[in-house]
């Protein structure tokens, strides 16, 4: 399988513009994102890549900023040449080794994931996944039920489970992520999780002692009503995937609407992960 990369520079983005940006190319197929110089890269499956989309999507916002970009195409086996050279063990609070499949294991930790990233997101390198499973070491997740939104390799959720968790349901609207949560569960010996394609509409209709939900500002947004639903009182949302201003003021705003209130909030450079508990 072959992709196409697309390399984004901008003048005059704001950081709010970009996240409105991203989505909408994750509407024409785009599933992956990275921070380069002067904008992002973003990744595509080659067939399924149509440049006049692109195009007439960037006229959209032509008024708000200016964009250029170029257009590359990468191999899938280039692609998983380029993780294995970049992708180096991390360590999360001194507990946690988070390895790929071609390092070596590290038993002297108390808790060791198996990443197999391919196309999706969530080695956790980035702040946001980092932040979160931060936030999910200090919790209480022995015998909880756990909704992982935004599930990309799904880290949180495999996590999660070795810290006990009771029973898993990731969710994720891309395939290449669905595919990837169910190698990595089972990478890691994760029988216990349910992994799910799509969005908020295939939430099962249960209860959940924790949710997290890794996205963006407006994607979250528009799911907080469904979180709210499924989540019990007292039980505790781990947020992440925005800024602090004004992402982070809207999320709560968002979320004291449905009884679900501010606890604190992490930051790592720009980045924001903040806890939120059902009252």
């Amino acid at each position: 399988m072959q992709y196409t990369k697309a390399i984004f520079t901008f003048q005059g983005i704001e950081d709010y513009q970009q996240d409105l940006l991203i989505s909408d190319l994750a509407d024409l197929g785009f599933d992956t994102f990275e921070d380069s110089e002067g904008g992002f890269t973003a990744f595509v499956i080659k067939d399924n890549f149509n440049e006049q989309e692109l195009k007439d999507l960037l006229a959209n916002y032509s008024d708000e900023f200016a964009t250029d970009y170029t257009l590359e195409d990468v191999a899938d086996e280039n692609w998983n040449a380029e993780w294995e050279k970049n992708f180096s063990p991390l360590v999360i609070d001194d507990v946690c080794y988070v390895r790929a499949t071609f390092h070596e294991p590290q038993p002297s930790y108390p808790y060791e994931i198996v990443i197999d990233p391919k196309m999706s997101f969530g080695t956790g390198h980035h702040q946001t996944t980092t932040m979160v499973m931060q936030y999910i070491l200090a919790a209480d997740i022995k015998d909880k039920a756990i909704l992982d939104m935004g599930c990309g390799t799904a880290i949180l959720a495999i996590l999660a489970a070795k810290l006990g968790a009771k029973s898993l349901v990731a969710i994720d609207y891309d395939d290449i992520c669905y595919q990837s949560t169910i190698e990595n569960a089972a990478l890691n010996g994760v029988d216990n999780l349910t992994a799910l394609c799509g969005s908020k509409e295939v939430i099962p209709d249960e209860v959940y002692d924790i949710i997290f939900a890794n996205i963006n500002r407006n994607i979250l947004l528009d799911q907080i009503h469904r979180y709210a639903e499924v989540l019990k009182p007292g039980g505790k949302i781990f947020f992440s995937g925005f800024y602090l201003d004004p992402d982070l003021s809207m999320i709560t705003a968002e979320c004291a609407k449905y009884g679900i209130k501010y606890i604190d909030h992490k930051q790592n450079g720009e980045w924001v992960a903040a806890q939120f508990e059902k009252r």
